[in-house]
């Protein structure tokens, strides 16, 4: 079936997706209006994603909208930010039909209603080249109260929420290099490449205490990096103490190797954060009421950059520290 125009495209899948604010009027317009409470900082983030890059043919519509989504909301979170809004930004090439459309825009639908948030405006086009798809997001935080990768102290503690490397394990996979997986581990790996979660909550609350932190989206340690930079301090990660899942485990027992795709490897969208040595009983505290595993892997020390040290305590090197997007 063949696609309808431009204005039909957006009044039949994405109009909906406003939820009716006013603000969005029915994207009928050229801009939207965000009615923004003033008592709030407004916080802005973009992510796009490239066919072929990003996700492959074998990622099916609904997949592909929603992961989009959660890497922005991830955004949100590692700035302590509430989400509130998002544009989004189609170049759809001409073999992409209703089906898919339709696929797109109810994945959208289903993680709008789980995260808090809704669709304002955003522009469409045709292609001749690969599905590029853009979303600008909008969120808010207390005046003064962004979570920042600059604020790292020497003495602070580093921390990361959730489990490293399922994603990195889950892409291997899907590119036929992960061999002797047991029956259910490819859907978990898988899933956790395609449906990241954002840690939305955590963000939030980690305003009370944390004094840096950032989403892992590159790598463990390129990420870690970024703190060392940003906060002018050095980090010690060690390496026996970054949290695996149960699946990961697995592969790494059938080969070590994996250990260092895992740390490298990114997509993990997970919370990586500084926080004072006194705020450990409050990060465990609130570890637990969130039902989120958050791990101490690291320390933040005088001098620059990011040290990693095996089990023995002896420093590990790295060929390369992360992804590269150039």
């Amino acid at each position: 079936m063949p696609r309808p125009d431009e204005f039909g495209l957006i009044a039949r899948y994405f109009a909906p997706l406003t939820e009716n604010d006013p603000g969005a009027f029915d994207l009928t317009d050229d801009a939207a209006l965000i009615r923004h409470d003033n008592r709030q900082d407004l916080v802005v983030s973009t992510d796009c994603v490239v066919s072929g890059v990003h996700f492959t043919d074998d990622d099916g519509p609904d997949a592909i909208a929603r992961k989009l989504l959660r890497v922005n909301l991830s955004d949100l979170a590692a700035m302590g930010a509430r989400p509130v809004s998002y544009v989004l930004a189609l170049a759809l090439p001409r073999q992409v039909d209703e089906a898919w459309l339709a696929g797109f825009s109810g994945g959208l639908a289903a993680d709008q209603k789980t995260y808090g948030i809704h669709l304002v405006g955003g522009d469409t086009t045709a292609t001749g080249g690969p599905l590029v798809a853009t979303i600008t997001i909008f969120g808010e935080v207390p005046p003064g109260k962004m979570l920042r990768r600059n604020g790292a102290k020497v003495g602070d503690d580093l921390y990361v929420s959730g489990t490293i490397g399922d994603a990195a394990l889950g892409l291997a996979m899907k590119l036929g290099k992960l061999k002797g997986l047991a029956a259910q581990q490819p859907d978990f790996l898988l899933k956790r490449l395609r449906y990241p979660e954002p840690r939305i909550e955590l963000g939030q609350r980690l305003r009370e205490f944390a004094t840096s932190g950032l989403d892992v989206s590159d790598g463990l340690i390129q990420d870690a990096g970024h703190i060392a930079d940003y906060s002018h301090v050095a980090i010690t990660l060690e390496l026996d103490t970054f949290p695996q899942s149960v699946e990961a485990q697995a592969c790494v027992e059938n080969d070590a190797g994996w250990l260092r795709e895992m740390v490298t490897g990114g997509d993990d969208y997970e919370l990586l954060f500084t926080a004072p040595v006194a705020a450990a009983g409050m990060i465990a505290s609130l570890s637990r009421e969130l039902w989120t595993p958050i791990t101490r892997i690291g320390h933040c020390r005088a001098g620059r950059g990011v040290t990693v040290l095996g089990k023995q305590g002896q420093p590990v090197l790295f060929e390369r520290q992360g992804f590269r997007h150039f």
